[in-house]
Order: structure tokens, then sequence, then C-alpha cells
């Protein structure tokens, strides 16, 4: 018996190993790893559950290089950000905690004690998302959302005082008034076009039951007819409602929109030079003073560019830029980048990222976690790496 338990341990040892060795390895090394001091605001106002999605991500990076508030307190994402805070209680909807509650002096002070400002999304909440209810045709009345006076209020002293700021898809869009739009294109120095896009692999209704039926209802109502679409295809959706669709192998080759950065790139960003991204995406327009990280690539064909031509549309469209800020920099993600769905575990264990890029194919564009570790927390960390070194 003592023979053959020596041989089941030999052979089990390889399994232990990965099992409790590595890890326990890992943990020590995130655990022995300097705390570094950075104090990084985030503006979330579309968190209507407490799996808080749209600003997870950031959280995760912050844990993962143990990056803390200069008081010493570590971040949590439940209770770590402004805006919109659900309740545990499903009788109640949330409560809010934003800039509107403080007045001009201790926006300053917020301002003034920034070094990071990170916009995640303004899209808001609204009744359905705690109705439950299921007709999409319905209007859903809005709770809370929307950029507003106060938001820009802050956003112009964190300008003023020269930090980094980072906005990303849907900052400026519905339900954002136009006039706190206006402001907020000045400030940041682009200009939304009115369009945002979406890749869907599978246009029939019939074979895909998440194609939105008001997509389906707002597209009929301006061409009457019948739904004549399927396979994959690009829905293009203008503020003013005008929906427009390109077909896959008729008006653009991708299989999925492509993120391209340029291997060598003089901004020294480190970012695979494809990364596919199926999601929602808006079309903006910059001044001068920005580079281009990353950009949007459609794979157009001919009948393709003259349709987005008539939408006063570019061939390429940017999908991270960045400008200079003085001491600080001005980011815009035209991309939602930061919407994680999923679990993405603990951030205690040093080398993770470095697994899950190995683990998550970025061809494969249906999972959403592929985008996070092969795209959006490279970027994200080297964000955050380079406002610490500039900060010190």
């Amino acid at each position: 018996m003592g023979q053959e338990l020596k041989v089941f341990i030999s052979k089990l040892w390889p399994l232990l190993v990965v099992l409790f060795v590595i890890p326990a390895l890992s943990f020590g090394i995130w655990w022995i790893s300097p705390d570094q001091s950075l104090d990084v605001l985030i503006l979330d106002k579309t968190v209507p559950r407490t799996n808080y999605r749209e600003h997870s991500g950031i959280f995760w990076a912050l844990d993962y290089d143990k990056f803390i508030k200069t008081n010493g307190e570590e971040y949590f994402k439940e209770k770590d950000y402004l805006g919109f805070f659900p309740s545990e209680d499903k009788k109640e909807n949330g409560t809010i905690d934003d800039f509107s509650t403080l007045d001009p002096k201790d926006l300053d002070q917020l301002a003034s004690g920034a070094d990071l400002i990170y916009v995640a999304d303004t899209y808001g909440v609204y009744e359905r998302d705690f109705t439950g209810g299921e007709n999409e045709i319905e209007i859903n009345e809005k709770i809370y959302g929307g950029l507003s006076q106060t938001d820009i209020d802050f956003l112009t002293l964190a300008k003023e005082k020269e930090k980094t700021i980072i906005a990303e898809y849907n900052t400026m869009a519905s339900p954002t008034p136009k006039s706190i739009r206006t402001q907020f294109e000045m400030l940041m120095g682009l200009k939304w076009t009115g369009w945002i896009a979406r890749f869907f692999d599978e246009l029939d209704p019939v074979k895909n039951g998440d194609l939105p039926q008001w997509l389906i209802q707002n597209y009929l109502s301006q061409n009457p007819g019948e739904w004549a679409f399927w396979g994959p295809g690009l829905v293009f959706i203008h503020e003013s409602g005008e929906i427009q669709i390109m077909k896959y192998d008729e008006d653009f080759n991708n299989e999925t929109p492509l993120i391209r950065t340029p291997r060598f790139n003089k901004l020294g960003y480190d970012l695979p030079e494809v990364v596919p991204y199926p999601d929602w995406f808006d079309i903006v327009l910059i001044e001068r003073e920005y580079e281009v990280i990353s950009y949007f690539d459609i794979g157009v064909t001919s009948q393709g560019l003259e349709r987005l031509r008539a939408m006063g549309l570019p061939r390429f469209f940017p999908a991270a830029v960045v400008k200079n800020n003085g001491d600080g920099k001005m980011f815009y993600f035209s991309g939602d980048f930061s919407d994680m769905r999923g679990n993405l575990g603990s951030a205690k264990f040093k080398g993770l990222p470095f697994l899950y890029r190995g683990l998550y194919v970025p061809s494969n564009y249906r999972d959403r976690q592929s985008f996070f570790w092969n795209y959006y927390l490279p970027l994200t960390r080297q964000l955050l790496a380079n406002t610490y070194q500039e900060k010190n």
C-alpha cells in the first residue's frame, strides 16, 4: 500500500502545484508588492443593479496594481464612485450621490484632490430596470441620468487644474441635453456626429432573440415593408431616429468591427494590433491636438464607403484618443469599453492578466471578457501607471 501511495502522489503532485503552489506564490507576490497612492474619482450614473458592470473593470485594475487613496484606504467598487447607488431592498430603487450635492467650494476642493477623473457612463437608470417590463416599445421613463451642469462645472475645474480626464461612450449622448453636450464637446475638444453603431452577428429575429424589437419597429416605420435582413450586419442609429443598416459582404467585409492599434505607435501604448469589438460605439470628430491611440475599422466596401459618406461619416472612426492637458491628459474612448459582463474574480494574484490573455483569444468577439483582458485592461493599466508616474 505504501508503494502504491507513493506512485499516486508522484502522479498527483503536478496537479497540486497548479492548484495550490502557483496560486499561493501569485498571491504572495501581489501581497508584498508596494501600494501606490493615486486619487481616482469615478462617475457612473448607470448602476441599476449591484453587479456594477459599468465600472467594475476600472476597479479591478486599481486593485490588481495596488492603487490606494492618498489617505491609505483601498478602493471598493460598491462605494467609491459618484452617481447612482442601487438598493439591496427590492422595494426601493436606490439613491443618488453625485456632484449636485456639492457647493462650488466643495467642487473646487474635490477637483484639486483628484489625480484622475473617469466618466464611465451617464446613460442613467430607467423604470424598466426595476419593474422588469419586457415591452421595449413602451416609453421607458428616466429615473436618473445624463450629464448635468454641475458635472460640466466640475470637469471644467478639473481641466483648469490640469488633471487627467477619461470619458467614454455615451457620456454626451441621450439623455444629456444638447446645451450640456455642447459644453462637454467644447471642454473635451471633440464633436459627436450624432451617430452610434453596433455590430450584430445575426439580423434575423427568429435566429437572434437578443435583437431589440424597438430597432425592428423603428426601422419598419421609416421603411415600410418587411424586415429583410439576415446574417451579420452593422446598425447605425442617428440621434434624429434615422436607422441605417449595412450588410456583411455587401457594405463591409470584416467579420466584426476591429479596433486597430499601430504596432509602433509614437504614444508608446503596448496593445494588440487588432482586437474585435462587437458592442456599441459612437462616432466622433476630434481636434487636431488629439493623438489617435486606436481606431475602428469596419472594412467597408466601395458601396459601404459611399453609404458612410452619405451619412457624413469617414471611413475610419476614432476608438481611443488622447491629448495633453498641461500636467495631465484628456482621453476619450468611443466604445462602451468599461461595460464588463461576468465575474472577473479576485485581482489579488500577480500574473492573472498574462494567463487570461492566453486563455481568452482576441479573435473571439462573442466573449466580452476577451476584450477586457486583451484591450481594456492593458490600456487602463498603462493610463493609471502613467498618471501615477506623472504625479510623482
